[in-house]
């Protein structure tokens, strides 16, 4: 659950980035939908996992040059 504030600053982010103000329950609405995209979307990586990536990036990267 959001707080007021945190409903009232995504209000704030949104009218600055879209012009446009919306209602405090659009803005619930509307940020509840994003958090749970950003839950759904990322997976925190381990560090084996991100060298493992990076040196697959490097062995690649020729490739697309």
């Amino acid at each position: 659950m959001l707080s007021n504030e945190q409903i009232t600053k995504f209000q704030m982010i949104y009218k600055t980035h879209f012009g446009k103000e919306i209602s405090r329950k659009e803005a619930y609405e509307q940020s509840t939908k994003l958090i749970r995209l950003i839950q759904l979307t990322y997976k925190p990586i381990a560090e084996n996992e991100y060298k493992q990536l990076q040196k697959r990036r490097q062995e690649t990267k020729t490739l697309i040059l």
